[in-house]
């Protein structure tokens, strides 16, 4: 069947179904896009709502362009944080650089975007609720694929049957479980862990992020505006993934308490609270690598099939850019041949971004007290700032034109 033929037969017959497990960056931008191509989107969300707040992330290159062609760059831009300084400390909490953040990150000031995670989901879920159907509550039970379609069934109840499944659950994903086995053979942890949490901000910090660093233990205090929380996180090395912690959040309090005991700076204060936060996230910094991101009717998009890890600050991108690449390689493909396509185009930009996994950990995790003081005697050189298009991967992959311009 010729490109014609299917969107002749498919435009004479009925939208094609999608079910996308995850409302997310990813799932909630891929919604958007299918839709636009013309087919029936459902999306289910274990949780109740959308997750509102959180953590800063960032959307650079490539990226910025798929918001703009959502109509959503205007939006963004009035959320963005605008951070303006990123300090280094010592050991003792003594001042060892203070820089732009983008010397680091490789960003473009006053283009690249630094929003709240929960500020892009409501624009995104804004932009498509009322042309997609979306399942809160709920999630993919069983998934099979021996008949003509996916038969889907779910945790709250019922079966239905769709043309196609996408995971964009996230770095542990269900959806990639139940088509690909388990996340071990995808799993490549990058010897870290990290808890991130909201504490109060009695640090009169605004705009600006504090990083405290000995050898293999981070601490930072993010100030996003001149609110009264901070974002606190601590980092610290690990040989082997601490399994028995990540299902555990006692667990996990316990193990980075006792790695942070003797800590000093604002440590001690940032561990009494992570014991009473009631948002605390944990887990170990790791990329999801797999030899293909479709099997069957089943496919995976941002972080489910590609995770960078945040060391990368590419994980918004990637999602973004790989959830308009997937959908417009469908547009006029049967879905093996979509499939295809979207891996063919977009692999190489997504491997490029996961490469610079070694820069990011290098700069803000040092591991060795040699390590550090290079790092450190770096960032007291450093004075310029990255070229005026940022980093070349960012913006490694010039968008086709699926759809007409709006």
């Amino acid at each position: 069947m010729t490109r014609t033929d299917l969107m002749a037969s498919t435009s004479a017959t009925r939208k094609r179904t999608v079910l996308i497990s995850g409302a997310g960056v990813a799932g909630t931008a891929l919604a958007f896009w299918l839709d636009r191509h013309g087919f029936a989107v459902t999306v289910v969300e274990k949780g109740g709502t959308l997750r509102s707040g959180g953590y800063p992330i960032d959307v650079r290159g490539t990226a910025l362009e798929v918001v703009r062609r959502m109509g959503i760059l205007p939006r963004l831009r009035d959320a963005h944080i605008d951070l303006r300084r990123l300090t280094f400390l010592d050991g003792d909490g003594g001042e060892v650089a203070s820089v732009s953040p983008h010397a680091v990150t490789g960003g473009v000031a006053g283009r690249d975007l630094e929003v709240r995670r929960g500020d892009l989901t409501d624009a995104l879920h804004t932009a498509v609720r009322d042309d997609v159907e979306f399942l809160f509550d709920d999630s993919i039970e069983t998934l099979d694929q021996s008949g003509h379609g996916a038969d889907v069934t779910f945790r709250g109840g019922g079966t239905r049957t769709f043309d196609m499944v996408v995971g964009a659950d996230g770095l542990h994903s269900r959806t990639r479980e139940l088509l690909f086995g388990p996340e071990e053979r995808f799993h490549r942890y990058l010897g870290h862990c990290f808890a991130v949490f909201t504490m109060r901000n009695t640090f009169g910090l605004s705009h600006e992020t504090l990083m405290w660093n000995t050898p293999g233990r981070a601490a930072a205090l993010y100030a996003v505006g001149d609110d009264d929380e901070v974002h606190a996180f601590l980092n610290f090395a690990h040989p082997e993934p601490p399994f028995e912690a990540f299902r555990n959040p006692e667990a996990q309090r316990n193990l980075v308490a006792a790695v942070f005991a003797d800590a000093r700076w604002e440590v001690p204060g940032m561990l009494a609270a992570m014991r009473d936060a009631d948002d605390l996230f944990f887990d170990g910094v790791s990329q999801i690598r797999m030899p293909r991101w479709s099997s069957g009717r089943g496919a995976l998009v941002g972080d489910a099939a590609y995770a960078p890890s945040f060391l990368t600050g590419q994980g918004t991108s990637l999602a973004l850019v790989g959830a308009y690449m997937l959908a417009g390689s469908l547009a006029d493909r049967d879905h093996a041949a979509g499939f295809a396509a979207y891996e063919a185009n977009t692999r190489g930009f997504v491997t490029e971004n996961q490469e610079q996994v070694g820069a990011g950990g290098a700069t803000l995790f040092p591991t060795t007290a040699r390590a550090l003081r290079q790092r450190n005697d770096m960032l007291r050189g450093l004075s310029v700032l990255p070229p005026a298009d940022g980093r070349p991967a960012h913006s490694a992959l010039i968008l086709p034109d699926f759809l007409p311009r709006a």
